[in-house]
């Protein structure tokens, strides 16, 4: 395999914090690199120095194979607001697309149109400013991966995406021949594309051949022979000393190479590997927690045109744990808000006439239905956006206990550091305490995964398992999800809110199975019975639970969804073919998105009527 990249003695500090000093690594072609290292060690640092986007402090040699393509996802897109999806992506591109022939320029548009598509962005028309932050990801993605780049630098690109769009993009990957160097906390992600774990800590990079597992049972071996190999040398050291420590005459008669090797054990022995953690065991109390939690009455809420709730009843249970999932702008933050409380008066209209004869500049919604809380309750939200901290205090004034701050690898030099100064990992963590200490009884966690390294994902999950009150999780990480929710709220789109008991894993397996039925309903009219969760009634017996008119509706899901398919495998096959005239693309391109809506739309009453 040719030698892609080659990295020797390169360095970067923020004023007296080494980030990493005199580091090197290979890349070779066909390499689909990890790179983990903990929050504040300079991951993104690391990339944006690959992609000559900041320079390292002590020169070294960067060295990429000639001619390769490179492509760069950052963790922000640089977007002009104002401008529609594709235009913003063709002038983004600009650097790559100028060299191009008309040909290939086409063949370029055309993908950046399939991958949109694939993404659920097919309106290109829709501005930058309208989209929300996981749809503008999709977009920076599209760009990136309709490159057709030799090597991609990718750091964390599951930020802010939906599952399905996590799946898309895991799937693609996988099967892709490229090169790919990228920083991701998502494990599955990682186990699914990745085929190397390279690990950066203590000045040092690790290379792991293999998967997730096999990285932790590596490393865990190295470690443990790092340690073992300090101890011989302190049985030597111990040897040393007694020689050292004898008379000073005969100290003068001694070898002065074995003085000096004396000093150089000293050194390796006091070279134990302690790996740092994060200890909860100080904020693992809670508040009392009483029977009545947040009881929901045919609650639903509109804004504008759109239904984000409609007619939902539930009573939250103490000491359940709800993960929530669903595509972006199905109404998960949403939903959360309203459970809170966070809605005031100002912003929503509990009357629906009232609600109708708002004028246009009224920016309330509706509404309706009753949320109760129990008196005893004790909430602690962690926001997507709610790290609202002044950048010039520091660790200690947002957190004034030094041992917690401790505990959470805010070490006593960085006490005093600004926050300003801190990486996103580490602005995360020290919210995320913030909220853990003052010991809520029911703990909501929206997209709690964004920028946590994978150490302090483990911890937080071994916390969240033995957590005594009720949580609710939003997140698109599934690992988390799989390790730590009961049953899901999933987020179908319209306000409609289906509760699945089980895993996040067991639910897509659920999803898989009725899709693999769907397709050989032609072959086999019985059908293929779709794993429920351990439930085993039947289909037939699910069938004669339902009315005549529902049994028809079923019957008529079943063949509408067998029809979408075909039609949207045909318009795909158009669109590949490249000789569409642009208008034809266009309009091909916006009744996929439509078909993708219905299909999910027809899917999800599906799954209504056979559970």
């Amino acid at each position: 395999m040719a030698s892609y990249l080659q990295i020797e003695n390169i360095s970067k500090s923020y004023g007296p914090k080494i980030l990493f000093e005199n580091i090197g690594f290979n890349i070779n072609e066909g390499d689909k690199i990890a790179l983990i290292a903990p929050n504040g060690t300079g991951k993104t640092s690391l990339l944006k120095i690959l992609a000559g986007k900041d320079r390292s402090d002590s020169g070294g040699k960067i060295t990429f194979l000639r001619n390769i393509r490179i492509a760069f996802l950052e963790q922000e897109y640089d977007f002009d607001p104002g401008k529609d999806i594709f235009t913003q992506i063709m002038d983004h591109s600009a650097g790559f697309t100028s060299g191009l022939d008309d040909e290939s320029l086409w063949q370029y548009e055309l993908r950046v149109r399939q991958f949109l598509t694939n993404f659920k962005l097919p309106d290109f028309s829709k501005k930058m400013k309208e989209l929300s932050g996981g749809e503008i990801k999709r977009v920076a993605i599209s760009e990136m991966l309709a490159s057709e780049a030799d090597f991609f630098i990718m750091d964390e690109p599951t930020n802010h995406l939906d599952i399905d769009a996590i799946e898309f993009l895991e799937g693609w990957l996988s099967r892709a021949r490229c090169t790919l160097l990228m920083v991701t906390h998502d494990r599955y992600f990682l186990d699914r594309v990745c085929n190397t774990v390279m690990e950066m800590g203590h000045g040092s990079i690790y290379i792991y051949r293999g998967d997730y597992r096999n990285y932790l049972e590596k490393r865990e071996e190295r470690i443990s022979s790092y340690n073992a190999e300090t101890d011989k040398v302190r049985n030597i050291l111990r040897r040393e000393l007694e020689w050292i420590r004898s008379t000073p005459q005969a100290r003068t008669g001694k070898a002065k190479y074995r003085i000096d090797a004396f000093h150089e054990l000293k050194e390796r022995a006091s070279q134990v590997y302690q790996e740092k953690s994060i200890s909860m065991s100080d904020v693992k109390g809670s508040a009392r927690l009483g029977t009545k939690i947040i009881n929901c009455r045919d609650v639903s809420f509109f804004y504008g045109d759109k239904c984000y709730l409609d007619h939902f009843s539930y009573n939250f249970q103490r000491y359940e744990k709800i993960g929530i999932v669903g595509g972006n702008g199905a109404g998960k933050s949403t939903f959360i808000n309203l459970l809170t409380g966070s809605y005031t008066p100002e912003m929503v209209c509990t009357e629906e006439a009232e609600y109708h004869s708002r004028g246009k500049d009224d920016p309330r919604g509706l509404l309706t239905g009753i949320i109760e809380r129990g008196e005893s309750l004790k909430t602690g939200y962690y926001r997507q956006t709610g790290m609202e901290f002044n950048p010039e205090d520091t660790v200690l004034d947002i957190v004034n206990d030094t041992y917690l701050l401790g505990r959470f690898l805010f070490t006593h030099d960085m006490l005093n550091n600004r926050i300003e100064k801190l990486s996103g990992g580490e602005r995360r963590r020290l919210y995320l305490l913030t909220i853990l200490k003052e010991k809520p009884n029911l703990l909501i966690l929206d997209e709690p995964t964004n920028d946590l390294d994978i150490v302090t994902l483990n911890i937080l999950e071994e916390y969240l398992k033995e957590f005594a009150g009720t949580l609710i999780i939003v997140s698109h990480d599934r690992h988390f999800l799989d390790r730590l929710v009961d049953h899901l709220f999933v987020f179908c789109g319209n306000g409609v809110i289906k509760d699945f008991t089980g895993s996040y894993s067991e639910y897509r397996a659920f999803i898989k199975d009725y899709e693999a039925s769907r397709k050989t309903l032609k072959a086999d009219k019985s059908q293929t019975k779709p794993k429920n969760n351990g439930n085993t009634k039947d289909k037939s017996e699910k069938k004669a639970r339902l009315s005549y008119k529902e049994q028809k509706e079923l019957e008529q899901i079943e063949k509408d969804l067998e029809s979408l398919a075909e039609e949207r495998n045909g318009l795909e096959s158009r669109i590949s073919s490249g000789t569409l005239p642009y208008n034809e693309l266009q309009a091909a391109s916006e009744r996929i998105g439509e078909i993708m809506k219905l299909t999910e739309e027809k899917e999800m009453r599906w799954l209504e009527l056979s559970c």
